[in-house]
C-alpha cells in the first residue's frame, strides 16, 4: 500500500468498486458502495452516465468525447462530471476511509457501466433501485431496469441497494394503478 497526503491509501492489486451515481440519489447507495470498498481494501469509482449523449471517442486519459442524441442540441464536447454531484459525493465520503474518484460517461447507463467495469476490472458494480413514481415507472418501462440489464449482460457481481423497499402488505411500485 502507498500512503497518500489525504490519509487514504491505494491498494495495489485490489480491484476497484464501481458505483453508478445520479444527482439527487439517496446517499445510501454511495455509502453502501464505500462500505464494500473499505472491506475489500479497494478504491471506489463513482460513475455518472449522461443518457442524452453518446460517446464518439474514448481518450487515453479516460475522458469521453460525446455528442448529443438530438443533433439540434449542440456539438461534440468532452463529458464533464457534474460539480454539484461531486460536492455531494465528497460530503458523503469525507468520513469514510476510502480513496475515490469520479468518471463522466455518456450513452446507455447499463452498457456504459458495464464497459467501465470491464475497463477497470472492477470487483463489482453497485447501483440503486429506482425511485417509485409514475415518471420513474415510465422511464424504466421505456428503457428497462439498469440493474436487470447489468445482471444479464455482464459477468461481474452486481449489488442492488434498495432505495424505497416496500413491505409485503404493500403493492410493488410497478403493480400500482396510476
Amino acid at each position: 500500500m502507498i500512503d497518500f497526503p489525504n490519509g487514504h491509501q491505494a491498494h495495489h492489486g485490489s480491484r476497484p468498486i464501481l458505483v453508478g451515481v445520479v444527482p439527487g440519489q439517496p446517499a445510501v447507495v454511495v455509502e453502501q458502495a464505500a462500505v464494500f470498498a473499505e472491506r475489500f481494501a479497494a478504491d471506489l469509482v463513482c460513475a455518472s452516465v449522461d443518457s442524452s449523449r453518446y460517446t464518439v471517442e474514448q481518450r487515453p486519459d479516460g475522458a469521453a468525447v460525446t455528442m448529443p442524441i438530438d443533433p439540434d442540441l449542440g456539438d461534440e464536447q468532452v463529458a464533464a462530471f457534474d460539480p454539484a454531484l461531486r460536492d455531494s459525493l465528497a460530503q458523503i465520503l469525507e468520513k469514510r476511509d476510502v480513496r475515490w474518484s469520479v468518471r463522466a460517461l455518456a450513452g446507455g447507463v447499463a452498457p456504459e457501466l458495464a464497459r467501465l467495469a470491464e475497463e477497470l476490472d472492477a470487483a463489482m458494480i453497485v447501483v440503486g433501485t429506482r425511485e417509485s413514481g409514475l415518471r420513474e415507472s415510465l422511464r424504466e418501462f421505456l428503457n428497462g431496469s439498469v440493474a436487470v440489464q447489468l445482471a444479464h449482460r455482464q459477468h461481474r457481481p452486481l449489488v442492488v441497494v434498495p432505495l424505497n423497499p416496500v413491505t409485503t402488505e404493500h403493492e410493488l411500485p410497478w403493480r400500482r394503478k396510476a
